[in-house]
């Protein structure tokens, strides 16, 4: 069984980075360290950079960017953009989700 590392494994994994990711993610396809969805979280805790989550066997602490009010304010409103426009196929249970 080989482990597949995320795209941004050992680089800088903020905001930019997770859209990325998110735009390249196939929910209909299996969950791997180059196709998870960045922003899911299970058990209150987000993933790494290749879709592990902590607890997890290979979980890295990813690189984070900086953070302030402003831009988690901006953060905020992207991400309820995306919560009321999930991609087609993502539904929990399917096969690109941890849930």
């Amino acid at each position: 069984l080989n482990f597949e590392y995320g795209e941004y494994d050992d680089k800088l994994f903020d905001n930019e980075a997770k859209k990325d990711v998110y735009a390249k993610w196939d929910p209909t396809s299996p969950r791997s360290g180059k196709n998870f969805n960045p922003f899911e979280t299970y058990k209150g805790n987000s993933c790494d950079a290749s879709g592990v989550f902590p607890g997890e066997p290979r979980y890295k602490d990813p690189i984070r960017g900086d953070v302030s009010f402003a831009i988690m304010m901006e953060e905020k409103a992207e991400a309820e953009e995306r919560e009321a426009n999930p991609k087609a196929g993502s539904e929990p249970g399917c096969a690109g989700c941890k849930n």
